[in-house]
Parts: C-alpha cells; structure tokens; sequence
C-alpha cells in the first residue's frame, strides 16, 4: 500500500486505526456504565488535530444525540474528561436535558459512601483485561509492583519501553475506575538497569518512576507522598554496579550501589477531604479498630530488609506490605494488587482484617496464592471467589 492510499489514522500510526475499533472500545464503556442496551452509536470519526477518535451516542429508541464518547487514538484509552458522563446520558434518555445540578451534587458528597461487597478473590489472567471485570469504584485500596523492564531475561516481554509504559498506563487507566473516590494507589518502583549486551556498549540506567509519575497524573490521580525504601548497606552490590570504580578509583568510573526503592503514593482525584471520609465511614467502629500504633514509622525513609523466596525471582517483603495496607485502609477494606506475585499483598491484608483481590497471569504463582490462602485464612478460604482458576479445595486445612 503506497502512502497516499493509507488513511489519516494509519499515517498517523495510531493504535485505533479505523470506526469498528473505536466502536468496540466504545461498547465496553457502555457496558461498564449499564447503558449498552439503551444506546446506538453513530459514525465515528478520528481528529487528527488532536490525535482521538469522536464516537457519537445516538438515543437508541429516536437515535437523537445525546452525547459522545472521546478516544485517545495513541494509546486506546478512554478519555474520561471529555466524554459524556454516564449520569448525564442517563438523565438525557429519561428527557431531562439538564446537567447534574449542584443540589444532587451536593447531596452526594455529603452522604456516607457504600463499603464495597467484593468478597476475597483470585484471578488468574492479564490485568488489564481482569481489571475490566471488576465493579467500579469496589475497591478501596490498590498497592503492587509491576514486573520490572526487561531488566531480567524472565521479564523481557516488551519489544520497547515506549510499549511497557503504554502497558502500565492501560492498567492505570482501569484501575481508576475499579478504585473508590479519594483512596490511594500506591506503587513500588525503582529505576532498572539494562544490561549491556558486550563489553563494547554501555549499560543503560532508565529512571522508571519519574516516567511512571507522569502516567499517574494523566490518568486523574493525585500526587501524595514519596516514601524511600531503604535496604541495608550492600544490598545491591550483586547487580555489579559501582565494583569498576571499587577497584580502580577513576573519576567518572563512579556508580553509586542502588540500596533504595520508591513507594509512590497517589490519590484518586476529589473534592473530598481525606477527613471526610474517616468522618463518613458507615461503620465508625472499623475507623477505631484501624487506628495505628505509637509504633508507626515517622518519616519517608523506611529501613526494610528485602525478603527472598526460591518460588519468585522479585518479592517485597511482607513487613512492606503490612505497612502500606495499615496506612492507607480500613479494617474490611478491599485490598487489590494486579501484579500479585504469590500473593505478599494478600498474606498481609489478610492479617490486617482486610479482604484482597489479587490478580496474577502466572499459573504457577496462581496455584501457589491458592495454597497460601488456605494458610492466610483457613477454613474460610473455601470461600474465596477465583476467577479463570480452580476454585480452592479446603479439604486438607487443618480445623
């Protein structure tokens, strides 16, 4: 196909390349908003001016227009901001034209907001798609460590770092909906080295989580707090980094030994106060139960030793974990990680009084979650929902 016969969309090389597409990612949408058997849609058209998709929502019984949903062309995603909101679609077929006014608004951010009835829960499968499973706003905390960038030969599965950072936006971008207004999503991250192919390049150094930072704020999160994580001394000397100028002591040769991680911490935009939700928990008596001790860590520096298991090559240890769930939820909140692992972050809200959803797409470390949750909660693991998994068999639990 020569260049003058390629549309505007394939010249562009956007990932939403014609109508059909855009209608398709259009249709999930409206099946998350429960509107899909009320509305059509009409033709879709790409602006190339700004690089999105414009997809019109037709009232499907007098196919009047009542709205439209608005594409990012580049990455397929949603963009929320500037496509109708679902409450004012639903007031538009119900012949009320008018925007939500501010007395409804007003009532809501005054009334008690709902606990969420997602019970504990496994699924076995990619995030991004598993994420699309659950109900909005059900989940009231997330905290995970996404695999690492090519930096081991178990995790090289993206062609780019372009491709991998599109990845973990898709993931974000859900996981602002699945999260309830005004909690948090906090994220372990570090900078990753690739290691050089001979000794004739140079390893390179990406510094992830300030690219990280910035997919955050694109997909409506607020920035909170960035907390280090501070292994002891030599911690990450085995990554060879800094030996060179160990031995020789040339200026330039110096790379200091990474002994820190980052624990990133944002919050899901509102008007709310944080108060406000510590105020308006249905059950005031959870809010005293999850107080926290003298005992908590006063500042941003943590000193955690990293825990190792034959089973996984990149746990965090469970004392992290435990630290982030305590501080950021309440007893009976639902805890998600969609990069479980086997399941840290599972272990650690269940022994807090907290429920999980872990997501993983490794059989393996699927199986090993659904033996450790028999341990984590014992004869009430039978009830436990699991999600393109065998369900847990409780038979040998010890009563």
């Amino acid at each position: 196909m020569t260049q003058d016969n390629l549309t505007v969309a394939q010249k562009r090389k956007y990932r939403v390349q014609h109508a059909q597409a855009a209608k398709e990612i259009s249709l999930l949408w409206l099946t998350q908003a429960e509107l899909v058997n009320v509305i059509d849609f009409g033709l879709p058209e790409v602006d190339d001016r700004y690089h999105i998709w414009r997809v019109p929502l037709l009232n499907k019984f007098n196919q009047e227009k009542i709205g439209e949903i608005v594409i990012d062309a580049y990455t397929t995603l949603i963009i929320e901001t500037k496509s109708t909101n679902p409450d004012i679609l639903e007031a538009r077929l119900l012949g009320r034209n008018e925007e939500i006014s501010p007395k409804i608004k007003q009532n809501r951010s005054s009334a008690s907001y709902q606990l969420s009835d997602l019970r504990n829960t496994i699924a076995q499968g990619d995030s991004e798609k598993m994420l699309q499973e659950l109900p909005t706003e059900s989940v009231d905390l997330i905290f995970t460590s996404p695999p690492y960038y090519n930096a081991r030969p178990e995790y090289a599965d993206y062609l780019s770092y372009e491709e991998y950072l599109l990845k973990l936006r898709k993931i974000i971008h859900q996981a602002h909906r699945v999260l309830a207004e005004g909690r948090f999503f906090v994220m372990n991250i570090a900078p990753v080295l690739i290691r050089r192919a001979s000794r004739s390049e140079a390893s390179k150094r990406i510094a992830v989580p300030f690219d990280v930072h910035g997919l955050f704020i694109q997909e409506g999160f607020d920035f909170m707090e960035d907390i280090i994580w501070e292994k002891p001394s030599g911690a990450g000397w085995a990554t060879g980094r800094g030996r060179r100028f160990a031995a020789d002591r040339n200026p330039l040769q110096y790379k200091a030994v990474p002994v820190t991680e980052y624990i990133l911490v944002y919050r899901k935009h509102t008007d709310k106060l944080i108060d406000w939700h510590i105020r308006s928990h249905p059950q005031p008596e959870l809010v005293d139960e999850s107080k926290i001790d003298d005992s908590y860590e006063r500042t941003n520096i943590w000193r955690i030793t990293p825990s190792h298991d034959k089973r996984h090559p990149a746990i965090f240890p469970l004392e992290l974990a435990e630290r982030v769930v305590q501080y950021y939820s309440f007893k009976q909140d639902v805890v998600l990680d969609p990069f479980a692992g086997i399941g840290t972050v599972g272990s650690a809200a269940s022994k807090l009084g907290r429920r999980f959803v872990l997501i993983e797409r490794n059989p393996d470390y699927v199986n090993i979650i659904r033996q450790e949750a028999k341990i984590w909660l014992g004869p009430e693991a039978k009830h436990v929902l699991t999600l393109n998994c065998a369900p847990i068999s409780t038979e040998d639990t010890l009563l």
